[in-house]
């Protein structure tokens, strides 16, 4: 089994519900450790640093404007397989897609209002870490 950490963030809509707890409570009840936390506003070069691959399309100022609208919690998650796990906890990007019982399919609205931003991939996950943390801001425990 492969330790892994991955970028999650919760978006703006569980910032402005308050699921921020139970969101992460889900996530460490699996095991998961926090390594890094932070609450941020983002801005519109960050943004476009991170949808760069949406960047260019005609939804991205709508996906800009949400993202903005509150601020985001980052956080640094760790543990066994936590890049694929996460993903099958979260359910589908398309929250009306997504079943019960999963974090999206409980709390979020749709494609945009989906609760939280997870990493794909460990290759995305470095480059996410990256962006969102700075050297010092990730803990071993």
């Amino acid at each position: 089994m492969a330790q892994e950490t991955s970028l999650l963030l919760l978006k703006p809509d569980c910032v402005a519900q308050g699921l921020n707890g139970e969101v992460l409570k889900r996530l460490e009840a699996e095991g998961f450790r926090v390594r890094g936390i932070k609450m941020i506003q983002l801005t519109d070069e960050l943004l476009k640093d991170h949808y760069s691959h949406i960047a260019d399309k005609p939804f991205f100022p709508e996906v800009a404007g949400f993202m903005k609208s509150k601020p985001v919690i980052a956080v640094a998650l760790a543990g066994e397989n936590v890049i694929s796990h996460v993903r099958d906890l979260l359910g589908p990007t398309d929250s009306k897609a997504a079943p019960k019982g999963t974090i999206r399919g409980d709390f979020g609205s749709d494609k945009m209002t989906n609760v939280v931003h997870a990493s794909d991939s460990p290759e995305a996950a470095a480059v996410e870490l990256k962006r969102f943390f700075k050297d010092g801001e990730i803990f071993n425990y």
